[in-house]
């Protein structure tokens, strides 16, 4: 047998392992597995390497065990009420109890009462409301995010951390990796552990070569969580960066949306700040986890939803899917990125189908052109469906917000992608409140306004490449 036959054989058994490793690989859909056995088949080495670099939702055996380890170890969540249930005399009606207890089976968290909120103006205006926070400070304050930049509001948040630590609040800040990386390389992050910030990284990148072999490199903290004095706590789609976004200035300014909590409420993503901290961190927060916040009555039931790779499978589109069923009048999403699965396309179109006003906001230029043209495959049966789908063309719309027939909202870093669905650890926060939901709906009003409305016939004379070239990429969703 000569060594070219040899090599044949080999890389046949090879194929065949790892092909069986698709089909056997727990909570995969059944179009990804088809996906992955054809491109392993039919990309001769190329396929198996894609595989073992993307193929697995894998952020290694040692950070699992880790995150497990500490979960177990935080305390129960101490609430303002007398059990972890929903109570009878709650101020959430009961045709949206059930949303809240998918929220609780994914994170543990029953809705908080109690709690005041108000959405930040703009994006400037959110980084100025940080800053003030910050500088207000008497204990501690948290933050995480997934993009830092050392731009005008990147600092201006570096500064307030110094001005707090150098008066003796503690204070902790973490980034994610590889979407922080230059501020983690800037002179800024070790300014700030100088002043006495503790500083870490979620998901450091390492050895790039070495990487693949302890998990995805495309695994993310995605998360944006601020929470001060355990009393206050910020939810939305905004990194911690100017909206001008200088390292993609042609898509700017960036759009985000962005709601202070103040109350229990804000407990919540203090569990989720520490469950991040002490798996990269070895510091024991369990303590600022012991003392109930004192809700702000009467106030808003806001509950924190958390999300991730090593979270229930499949978490995130449950909750989309649910607020997609519950809807009965008008349901409005925005998100920049819309790779949906079968089941989130079909809840979506089905909410159409039974007469629900149903509208969906995406920006007409995308950072992602592959991302852009996977979300163009499914205008068509939106619009088939009776869903309306408008383009905002004020700037990459990167607010991820959904209302619901004018009471409930869903705001925060998830988006209705696969990333957000399989590979990223994500923070969202679901709650009821008719005044707080209007002004979220007037927002989502004010991108409509300056978009422009797709419509059936402008899809229908889209050229036959653009139509292949969105169908194509779409069907790279199962695989990406």
């Amino acid at each position: 047998m000569d060594v070219t036959t040899i090599l044949v054989v080999i890389h046949f058994l090879v194929e065949t392992l790892v092909i069986l490793r698709v089909i056997l690989r727990p909570h995969r859909d059944p179009t990804s597995r088809l996906a992955w056995i054809v491109v392993i088949a039919t990309l001769p080495v190329v396929g198996i390497l894609a595989y073992i670099l993307f193929g697995e939702v894998n952020i290694g055996r040692r950070r699992i065990a880790r995150m497990s380890q500490v979960i177990e170890s935080l305390p129960p969540l101490v609430t303002n009420s007398p059990a972890d249930e929903l109570r009878c005399e709650s101020d959430i009606p009961e045709r949206y109890e059930h949303l809240f207890r998918v929220g609780q089976s994914i994170s543990s968290f029953a809705p908080a009462e109690g709690n005041t909120a108000s959405l930040m103006p703009d994006s400037n205006a959110t980084i100025d409301s940080m800053v003030a926070d910050i500088d207000a400070a008497q204990n501690h304050v948290h933050l995480l995010f997934y993009i830092w930049l050392s731009d005008n509001n990147g600092c201006k948040i570096v500064e307030a951390l110094k001005r707090a630590a150098a008066r003796g609040v503690k204070c902790r800040a973490m980034a994610d990796g590889l979407g922080s990386r230059l501020m983690i390389k800037s002179p800024y992050w070790n300014e700030m552990r100088e002043a006495g910030v503790h500083v870490a990284i979620a998901l450091p990148i390492g050895n790039i070569l070495l990487r693949p072999l302890v998990g995805r490199i495309d695994l993310r903290n995605h998360r944006k969580i601020v929470v001060i004095d355990g009393n206050i706590t910020y939810c939305g789609s905004q990194n911690c960066a100017d909206p001008e976004f200088r390292v993609k200035p042609k898509y700017a300014p960036w759009v985000d949306a962005v709601i202070r909590f103040q109350g229990p409420v804000a407990l919540q993503n203090q569990y989720l700040f520490a469950s991040d901290w002490m798996t990269y961190v070895n510091e024991d927060l369990t303590d600022l986890l012991r003392s109930p916040v004192h809700p702000h009555q009467p106030g808003i039931p806001a509950q924190v939803i958390g999300t991730g790779p090593t979270v229930r499978y499949s978490a995130m589109p449950e909750v989309f899917e649910s607020l997609m069923h519950t809807a009965r009048r008008e349901l409005v999403i925005t998100t920049p990125y819309y790779v949906p699965n079968e089941s989130m396309q079909d809840a979506l179109c089905a909410t159409a189908y039974r007469g629900v006003d149903t509208t969906i906001i995406f920006p007409a230029r995308n950072d992602s052109r592959v991302v852009a043209a996977a979300s163009r495959s499914y205008y068509k049966e939106l619009l088939t469906a009776g869903v309306k789908i408008y383009e905002y063309t004020g700037g990459l719309l990167h607010t991820k917000s959904l209302t619901l027939d004018g009471d409930v909202t869903l705001i925060g870093s998830a988006n209705i992608d696969r990333r957000s669905f399989d590979l990223n650890y994500e923070n969202n926060i679901l709650f009821y409140d008719p005044t707080l939901t209007a002004a979220v709906r007037e927002r989502q009003q004010e991108y409509i306004e300056k978009s422009v409305e797709i419509t059936a016939d402008a899809v229908a004379n889209w050229s036959i490449t653009h139509r292949l070239w969105n169908n194509t990429v779409a069907m790279l969703g199962p695989v990406l």
